[in-house]
């Protein structure tokens, strides 16, 4: 099949990508002609595990294109693909949908034949009827259809999500729009994975509902830490007795400085005002941005507080910036926080993170950018361990303890033991671990 996707951000990059790889024909749209010619030259905009080496061999199979002029693939497309960015509106928290609609308002002009027409942007619910509003606005004899297909990849694993997913969700009222999804989606059908038709405005909910659900078991067993610390328990081990359980699962029960990224922050926030605007709040959602809100800020003081409340010309390292490992988002990192409050309270910021520095740069002044770790850690006062990367599991402890001028860690992911950093001389303190 043809199809033409509108945005090569992280979803609609990934999408059509993956979309390639199955066999289809995909034109990725994106009015940034840097970024288009960047693409065109195989330079790829965003730090995935994998994606650079896909696009590569999807573009020399001729199934995959880049470029800025939509006319063409929008007319010649049996689908086309709405992923623009929808951030957060300023002033009152609601989804921009502002260039949703213009993309709307594009496709309209230049679909010919059948089209099916999907929002695979994450979208409040009723944007794909207001779509559908703009489509017969702008070309009342268009033959189309549009459908909710929401993404669910988490960064850093999103290749695996897209082409072995837990479920495919496809909001539609029109079976011939059903028939085309299932023609774009039948490689996964080797995987017996679900295919869940439902109607569009239910579609909509599901990819919020999913989020802000993950979003509450995260802040669940942050608060949890916190109460483990008070009481002398180990939430690693209140997770795992919990997460043995079928009904609560294991998956998003590790306790940390709070939830970040692209997602949950904007669509727990989107959710809320939703909820509000239909006259049926969400307090569990309302608690959850609160509390995670309140939570980031509070690592700082976790820091503050080990190293006698006063961290006023000490140097302190971060090890890790971007929100989580294997991803160079810095889109709601608990690292900025972090790093706001100690420098607001006389701190010296040295910090290394294999992926993000490049855009922590663009959200951190002042924090000096280092080559490695042990870079980063030469004549700190302290170590803080803040995004969970591989190569900060196995650190040269004898060598850390050689550059520090004092060999003092907050492991904020609980990355390594409290005894084991102990018997090495490391005065050292974690989440939610009182041994």
């Amino acid at each position: 099949m043809r199809v033409a996707m509108i945005g090569t951000g992280y979803v609609g990059l990934v999408s059509g990508t993956c979309f390639a790889d199955f066999g289809h024909i995909v034109t990725c749209i994106d009015k940034d002609s840097p970024k288009i010619d960047a693409l065109n030259e195989g330079r790829i905009p965003i730090y995935e595990p994998g994606l650079q080496d896909l696009v590569a061999k999807n573009v020399a199979e001729e199934r995959l294109f880049f470029t800025t002029d939509p006319a063409e693939a929008i007319r010649n497309a049996d689908a086309v693909f709405i992923a623009v960015g929808t951030p957060t509106r300023r002033g009152d928290g609601h989804a921009d949908l502002s260039y949703v609609y213009a993309a709307s308002e594009e496709i309209a002009q230049l679909i010919e034949g059948f089209t099916v027409v999907v929002t695979k942007s994450t979208v409040p619910v009723g944007t794909g009827d207001e779509v559908e509003a703009i489509i017969r606005k702008t070309n009342p004899d268009a033959d189309f259809a549009v459908v909710s297909n929401p993404e669910f990849l988490r960064e850093g694993a999103a290749i695996n999500d897209f082409k072995r997913p837990d479920r495919v969700v496809v909001g539609t009222d029109s079976p011939k729009a059903v028939e085309v999804m299932q023609e774009l989606y039948r490689p996964l059908y080797l995987n017996e994975t679900p295919i869940i038709v439902t109607r569009r405005r239910t579609s909509e909910l599901i990819k919020y509902a999913a989020n802000a659900f993950l979003a509450v078991k995260i802040t669940f067993i942050n608060e949890i830490a916190d109460l483990c610390e008070k009481v002398g328990a180990n939430v690693q081990e209140v997770s795992r007795g919990i997460g043995l359980d079928n009904r609560i699962g294991s998956k998003f029960l590790h306790a940390g400085p709070g939830y970040g990224g692209s997602c949950f922050p904007k669509d727990t926030l989107a959710l809320s005002k939703i909820a509000a605007d239909a006259q049926s709040g969400l307090k569990i959602v309302d608690s959850v941005i609160e509390v995670n809100d309140a939570r980031k800020k509070r690592m700082a003081d976790k820091v503050i507080d080990f190293l006698g409340g006063d961290v006023s010309g000490k140097t302190i390292a971060l090890l890790g910036l971007a929100f989580k490992p294997n991803t160079d988002d810095m889109r709601e990192a608990p690292s900025i926080d972090i790093v706001r409050k100690l420098q607001s309270a006389g701190a010296k910021i040295r910090a290394f993170d294999p992926a993000s520095m490049d855009e922590a740069a663009h959200v951190m002044d002042g924090v000096m950018f280092c080559d490695g770790p042990y870079h980063a850690i030469e004549n700190a006062d302290a170590i803080v361990i803040v995004t969970e990367w591989d190569q900060f599991r196995a650190l040269d402890l004898d060598r850390v303890k050689s550059l520090v001028n004092a060999p003092k860690v907050v492991d904020l992911r609980n990355i390594y033991k409290t005894d084991y950093m102990e018997e090495r001389g490391f005065e050292y303190t974690s989440v939610g671990r009182a041994y």
